[in-house]
């Protein structure tokens, strides 16, 4: 049986097994997700919150940015507190403290060791003991637990709305005045808090730990890392290890490619252009602004976390507050990425065939304008949703639906997903003449389809909640889209259509590059899929989660071992030609995705990924330093380096700004690099600590992330920033200089 025959069974294998699993352990938190009481009792009988209540409560804080405010379970934003953690804390401390009047006349803090210990176990067993009736739907609660309600309720009210006594801690929240303008919505809002902050606490019906296995830390409530968390991540690190010597071993035994003589000239100056192709620019000018809007988006945002009110005393935070700012500045990374990568399909298609389909400028046109409305549309939306001018079932379709990385509302959402089968349908028609001719690409530009079916595919998973789902089945789902469509099938992507453009130049040959891209393929999903699960540890869903995403998250690291030979074997091909010196550029930004692939996603996500590193710093800066350097330095670099590529085939005979793209290049690299180790990295390494010896409501408390040396800590980040800057503002000067000056052409 041919290797390459061997392979496509193999990725078939993998493909329907880890789905398999997948879509069964989605099951398993359909039926074990925390259940929402049909009513929230005290012992004598009184009703203190209703389901409609925690439902929309939960949509209240949707609509305020849910996610980009603080975050529930772990998720979210990192200015503000986590609110379970937060509460659960605050909780404690309360009941605590009237324990200890009501039996000893003084504060919990001023009694004696001994007394505290068994004023802890009491509280223990009063808030850990599952008193959920499944019967009758409801939940009993004691007494205390209702006095503590009542007084958290009134603090995040006057949190929330306007009390002045708020004032300095709504400014080191960023949470502007008003955030909830009426008290219904406040008491729903402190009912959903309360139900999630539960979920954290009450044990799992004939077990000894929480929905959320134990997460957040909190030593007052018992809620500590259990044996699963470091058993599960020694095996992990076991596997890492382990699939490391494999795939060395595999990799020593492969060898090298053969040689071949490369091409005496590009090979792509000959191509033709077809009408379509030519429409293809004015994507990279969309990218190119909106690249420059998410920069200032970005500066605006990290300032919200040493000015909460404002930007340098102007108290902008009533127009444009932090929700708002975040949410743009994410959502808008993604749509930049996301047009790099379709416009590059857009050119390839129709150059592997060399003539477009009937009505493709049309398609090419239209894709651009439903593009346009879709990314300005859901800003619109989002505004209004957090300056609370919807209500819930409007904020749901067409404001801001309060998952990070999806929150545009459900109408946008469903508009992206006809858009994406819409640039589906415009990949497909132009390939399908060369697939009926089956040369030698046909294996390579079926991959290429394959992917760019998944792209438009698993965006669909995003419409598999609802608007008063289940928190813990909405998480499920919007993992499917962040880690599954952004981490995965866009990867996938991206190492096709690299290979491929190889193969167009003439530098690697076309059945290397096919197994290379297959093997690749397989690889990197037979951790990826099911390493979905590692965003999983903590948000209410079975043991099984922890066990499944500690295993395959770990071999997501594997194939980033070997990336300094992708880096180099890239590096010799820019040097391998004279005529290979035009796309010096593309190339090189190839070579900084292979570094940030190992740094940001390999070294920055592994000390993430673990169970137990995860259940301290899940939350904390450690993720923001994971994203940054995986989201622009592995996706970004290659949206870049894809449209320098495009550009270089469009303007084959113009000679290129080298300066301007030296500067580009660098700026970007070394201000990426900056903004990591002077800022993000420390930080998130004196949180983890501080949650290790405290508990993760401390982490993310006023009280340390004021502290004089941690504002220091985060204006140390303007360094990195600033250089950054320049890259995305060069970028973009590139570009347009490029093309307007060259219009004609």
């Amino acid at each position: 049986m041919k290797r390459e025959k061997k392979l496509w069974i193999v990725f078939t294998l993998v493909m329907t097994i880890s789905f398999a699993v997948l879509g069964y352990y989605g099951y398993e938190i359909y039926q074990q997700a925390p259940p929402v009481p049909k009513q929230i009792i005290s012992d004598s009988g009184k009703v203190i919150f209703a389901d409609n209540e925690i439902k929309d409560g939960q949509n209240i804080w949707q609509s305020i940015g849910g996610q980009e405010v603080g975050s529930i379970w772990g998720h979210g934003a990192y200015v503000a507190p986590d609110w379970t953690a937060d509460w659960l804390h605050r909780e404690a401390v309360f009941i605590l403290n009237k324990y200890s009047k009501e039996d000893f006349g003084k504060e919990f803090n001023d009694l004696d060791t001994e007394k505290q210990a068994a004023l802890k176990i009491r509280l223990q067993k009063d808030v850990r003991t599952n008193r959920y009736d499944e019967k009758s739907q409801t939940l009993t609660i004691s007494e205390n637990r209702v006095a503590a309600i009542q007084y958290l309720s009134q603090y995040y009210e006057g949190l929330f709305t306007n009390d002045p006594k708020f004032d300095k801690l709504r400014e080191e929240y960023a949470i502007p005045k008003n955030s909830i303008k009426e008290a219904a919505r406040m008491h729903k809002m402190n009912a959903f808090f309360f139900w999630a902050t539960w979920a954290t606490v009450t044990q799992r019906p004939d077990s000894d730990i929480s929905y959320t296995h134990n997460w957040p830390s909190d030593e007052l409530v018992g809620n500590k890392a259990t044996k699963e968390l470091l058993a599960w991540s020694g095996v992990s690190i076991i596997l890492l290890i382990f699939s490391i010597g494999i795939l060395v071993f595999y990799h020593a035994k492969s060898g090298e490619d053969e040689a071949f003589p490369l091409p005496a000239k590009d090979p792509i100056i000959n191509q033709g252009m077809t009408p379509s192709m030519h429409l293809i620019k004015k994507y990279f000018w969309v990218v190119s602004l909106l690249m420059i809007l998410q920069m200032a988006l970005g500066i605006i945002t990290a300032h919200y976390g040493v000015e909460g009110n404002g930007l340098y005393g102007i108290p902008i935070d009533q127009i444009l507050p932090y929700a708002v700012t975040r949410t743009w500045h994410t959502q808008l990374a993604i749509f930049w990425i996301a047009t790099a990568w379709l416009a590059t399909g857009l050119y390839i298609a129709p150059a592997v065939s060399g003539k477009d389909p009937k009505f493709q400028c049309f398609g090419v046109n239209f894709l651009f304008i439903a593009l346009l409305i879709i990314v300005l549309g859901s800003m619109a939306g989002q505004w209004f949703g957090v300056m609370q001018k919807l209500n819930l079932v409007q904020n749901f379709w067409f404001g801001h639906q309060g998952y990070e990385y999806v929150d545009l509302g459900r109408f946008w959402q469903i508009f992206l997903l006809v858009g994406l089968f819409l640039w589906l349908a415009l990949m497909i028609r132009p390939l399908i003449p060369v697939l009926k001719k089956k040369t030698e690409e046909k294996n390579l530009i079926v991959l290429f389809l394959i992917s760019c079916t998944a792209i438009a595919m698993f965006y669909g998973a995003g419409l598999m909640w609802g608007r008063q789902t289940n928190l813990a089945i909405a998480e499920y789902w919007r993992w499917w889209v962040v880690h599954l469509w952004v981490e995965g099938f866009f990867e996938v992507f991206a190492t096709v259509v690299i290979a491929f453009l190889f193969v167009r130049l003439g530098l690697l040959k076309t059945k290397t590059a096919t197994l290379n891209v297959l093997f690749a393929t397989i690889i990197f999903m037979s951790g990826g899929i099911l390493g979905t699960f590692h965003h999983l540890y903590f948000s209410g869903t079975p043991t099984a989660i922890m066990a499944l995403g500690a295993s395959f998250s770990a071999l997501e690291v594997v194939p980033l071992t070997l990336i300094g030979f992708e880096a180099y074997q890239n590096y010799k091909l820019s040097k391998s030609t004279q005529w290979i010196l035009d796309y010096k550029w593309p190339i090189y930004f190839m070579i900084a995705v292979a570094f940030w692939n190992f740094l940001g996603a390999g070294v920055f996500g592994f000390i993430i990924n673990p169970p137990i590193a995860l259940y301290y710093v899940q939350g904390l800066n450690t993720t923001p330093l994971h994203a940054h350097t995986a989201l622009f330095g592995v996706y970004g670099m290659l949206g870049i380096g894809l449209m320098l590529f495009v550009l270089r085939s469009l303007y084959r005979n113009i000679t290129w700004n080298e300066k301007l793209l030296k500067i580009t290049f660098w700026s970007l690299n070394i201000g990426l690099f900056l903004m990591a180790v002077l800022s993000l990295l420390p930080i998130g390494i004196w949180q983890a600590i501080e949650s290790i010896d405290h508990g993760m409501w401390y982490a993310r408390s006023s009280e340390l992330m004021q502290q004089p040396a941690m504002i220091t800590l985060k204006w140390l980040r303007a360094i990195g920033d600033s250089i950054f800057g320049i890259g995305i503002i060069t970028t973009a000067w590139f570009v347009f200089d490029l093309t307007l000056k060259n219009r004609r052409k």
